[in-house]
């Protein structure tokens, strides 16, 4: 079914909106998949604050032209749904690698990606729904950088610690000797 030349451009001016808040985009092909199946990937996405369109080929491929950017031979080919992440990349890409596994790889196959004006291949694709999440890498960062710190506490308690207990041994001793003198004075 021919769409008309307004709604052309409707989805156009999407695209290019969609494309300006994404940090990234993840490409696959689908076929053959039920409503039921495309509602739920499109709710799961929105969880990770990404919009799932099914999109026009020849649209991107303009939207992209314009933004100075050549897309890869083959890559719309088929009909292609976009995931245009608006936070992080990594658990979209998740999400569309374990949907993948949920229907039959011949319905829905990740092609590639978008980020910060490259296009991405499959693996690289794929491989960014093995990176950790945001959380996950800040928690990293901060224990990284909490660690020297702990380290000199450590030493600083380690070396007051051995103070005292020399002072201690110090006072033992005292006690030690004053205790047998008060003794045999008595």
């Amino acid at each position: 079914m021919a769409i008309s030349r307004e709604r052309k451009e409707e989805l156009v001016a999407i695209y290019k909106q969609q494309m300006a808040e994404s940090n990234g985009i993840i490409l696959a092909n689908y076929s053959a998949l039920t409503m039921p199946q495309m509602q739920n990937l499109r709710r799961r996405a929105q969880e990770y604050d990404g919009h799932v369109f099914v999109i026009k080929n020849t649209l991107l491929d303009v939207v992209l032209k314009e933004q100075g950017m050549e897309a890869p031979q083959g890559l719309f080919a088929k009909p292609m749904m976009a995931a245009f992440c608006h936070r992080d990349v990594a658990p979209m890409a998740k999400l569309f690698l374990d949907f993948t596994k949920e229907v039959t790889e011949d319905n829905f196959r990740i092609k590639g990606g978008i980020m910060e004006g490259r296009f991405l291949n499959q693996a690289q694709a794929q491989s960014l729904a093995d990176l950790p999440t945001r959380e996950v890498m800040l928690s990293q960062v901060l224990r990284t950088i909490n660690a020297p710190a702990t380290q000199v506490v450590g030493v600083v308690a380690g070396g007051i610690r051995q103070v005292l207990n020399v002072l201690q041994a110090y006072v033992d001793k005292l006690e030690g000797k004053g205790g047998t003198t008060a003794q045999a004075a008595a």
